[in-house]
């Protein structure tokens, strides 16, 4: 079997496609898989490692704004997407794939379009509840449509091509345990992990730098992995810095660019603090980690609040707006939460309750059933 997936952009895009690559391989361990994505994203790093194969094409996004810079960026996405959709029809023909899959990002569009026209199945799998842009353009002529919420079947033109299969997750998130999460990274005591896609959020961001001094105000009383993301890895830790906190020599303190090995610092933490990505919520969900989720306000459709409220609604999650957040609120916050851990193990079943465990292999069987028909 032959299987291209296509994904880009942010991380809520790639791991998902990651996780049902994975699975197919269980199935098929001499499938041919390759991944499609955009030059310049963070598919270059995260693909490659998880040991797949990765074809990157020109991407953009488009500009909202009417203007001359708007309006140049829109000419060069276009562009970009005529160049991917020839190249991806190249691809296609010396790969010869049994079915494209998409997952969103600046890649999927031309690449499942390309297999469209073509006469290749596809599907598309839209995480959030509300479509995203690539999802719209894809889903009236793919073969199958995959949601995560049942709330999003009513936003699509074909509802008999629709199925709700949950959010793929790597199943480390699932079966990770907490005693060997903590002894492989030799920590004890209460951890914190904090972060904000892997982009990173200028203003959660410099939250998290003004909450680093009243952790050293208190003894730093919990260990604290933040993580940056790339727009943030130059400029945040100078201002913790200037903030009072040398994070360099404090054990406490651990600032990164970016966690890679997620479902081991999940499974290890006692609270997160992060976005409301639909790939974010249902990790947290599947490690059973309580959470404070400050949803982007600017996003599509407001989406990811309306994730967020999801697992509040469950149970598991805390909600601030981001508005509403300051260092003193969040910090607040955390102690509260730290202080009280009946709470903590109430929230983290409350999240268990809703994942759905068998995302990847559902997705796994759709493909299959394309490939056949």
């Amino acid at each position: 079997m032959n299987l291209i997936f296509t994904c880009g952009g942010t991380a809520g895009h790639i791991n998902p496609a990651i996780a049902v690559a994975n699975t197919m391989l269980e199935r098929y361990p001499d499938a041919r898989i390759l991944f499609i994505g955009a030059t310049g994203h963070m598919e270059e790093k995260l693909v490659p490692q998880a040991g797949f194969e990765l074809k990157c094409l020109p991407g953009s996004g488009l500009s909202r704004k009417l203007n001359l810079a708007g309006i140049k960026k829109n000419f060069y996405a276009v562009k970009c997407v005529v160049d991917a959709v020839k190249e991806c029809r190249r691809i296609y023909r010396e790969f010869k794939p049994d079915a494209v899959i998409g997952t969103g990002g600046y890649a999927s569009f031309p690449a499942l379009y390309a297999a469209q026209t073509m006469g290749i199945p596809t599907c598309v799998h839209e995480a959030n509840a509300v479509p995203g842009v690539t999802t719209k353009l894809a889903a009236n002529k793919a073969s199958r449509v995959l949601v995560a919420f049942e709330e999003s079947v009513q936003h699509y033109k074909h509802p008999e091509k629709v199925e709700v299969v949950g959010m793929p997750v790597r199943r480390e998130f699932i079966y990770t345990t907490r005693a060997d999460a903590r002894k492989e990274l030799g920590l004890s005591g209460h951890v914190v992990v904090s972060a904000f896609g892997s982009l990173g959020a200028k203003v959660m961001n410099e939250t998290m730098a003004d909450m680093m001094p009243m952790e050293q105000r208190d003894g730093f009383p919990f260990h604290h992995i933040h993580a940056t993301g790339s727009f943030g890895r130059e400029w945040m830790p100078k201002r913790v810095k200037d903030n009072g906190v040398d994070y360099e020599n404090c054990p406490a303190l651990d600032i990164r660019e970016y966690i890679y090995n997620m479902p081991t610092v999940l499974a290890a933490a006692d609270l997160i603090i992060g976005r409301a990505g639909s790939a974010t919520c249902n990790e947290i969900a599947a490690s059973g980690t309580p959470c404070i989720l400050i949803p982007s306000p600017n996003v599509t459709n407001n989406h990811q609040e309306k994730n967020a409220r999801v697992l509040e609604n469950a149970g598991g999650a805390i909600v601030v707006l981001e508005k509403d957040c300051t260092p003193e609120k969040i910090y607040g916050l955390v102690t509260e939460l730290l202080a009280d851990e009946d709470r903590r193990k109430e929230m983290g079943r409350r999240l268990h309750e809703m994942v759905r465990l068998d995302s990847a292999e559902r997705i796994c069987d759709i493909v299959e059933s394309m490939t056949k028909a």
